[in-house]
């Protein structure tokens, strides 16, 4: 792992990009790059028009999930996830934080080596440990730099995991709110949502 001290994290560009948001259609976003995370990977902070308006923005940290995202798979919930941070951040100003933490932190292949052994019953946890992984190996350090880079101290935090929010708390990071996410529930991702809210404590009504 790459290590860089705090202060040199440094927003690398910034660039207009205008995006299709699900629903709303076209609209206009910043996407903006840094130099020095610590983890030396390309993470993507998304700026939606009026969150520096705002003295504690709204902000969603979302990890990279290929397969929900960008295929729509019905395992998890993280492209309606996704889809919905991009609407209400559309609509009142605020942050998409896209961290590139595949499969909370095991990455694509690994995974997709989980998801074979969740469907010989195993829930996503159980799954990961016997690949001898930690439950979720994602660093929230990474979106505490980002939001230091952006100069914004004090955030609303778009989330339903708790251990998101102690991790910002632990870098630094100032919430004035915690805003759950909805619950996107469907036949294929019912025993998902239901492991994350018992085994992990995450606020879902499933």
């Amino acid at each position: 792992m790459i290590i860089a001290p705090a202060e040199s994290v440094r927003v690398r560009a910034r660039v207009e990009v205008p995006i299709d948001v699900p629903g709303l259609g076209r609209r206009a976003s910043t996407m903006v790059t840094f130099h020095g995370l610590h983890d030396g990977r390309e993470h993507v902070a998304l700026l939606m028009p009026g969150w520096q308006n705002r003295s504690h923005p709204l902000v969603r940290v979302h990890s990279e999930c290929l397969t929900g995202d960008v295929f729509g798979s019905q395992r998890c919930d993280c492209g309606p996830q996704l889809h919905e941070a991009l609407a209400i951040c559309s609509h009142e100003g605020g942050i998409i934080l896209y961290l590139r933490q595949e499969g909370r932190g095991i990455g694509l292949y690994n995974k997709f080596d989980a998801y074979v052994l969740q469907d010989s019953g195993l829930d996503t946890f159980e799954a990961n440990a016997v690949l001898n992984f930690g439950h979720d190996m994602r660093d929230y350090r990474v979106a505490a730099e980002m939001l230091r880079a952006l100069g914004v101290p004090e955030i609303r935090l778009l989330s339903n995991n708790p251990e998101k929010a102690s991790q910002l708390r632990a870098h630094g990071v100032a919430i004035a709110e915690v805003v759950t996410t909805g619950t996107f529930v469907n036949e294929n991702n019912h025993a998902y949502l239901t492991a994350k809210r018992e085994r992990a404590g995450h606020a879902l009504e499933v």
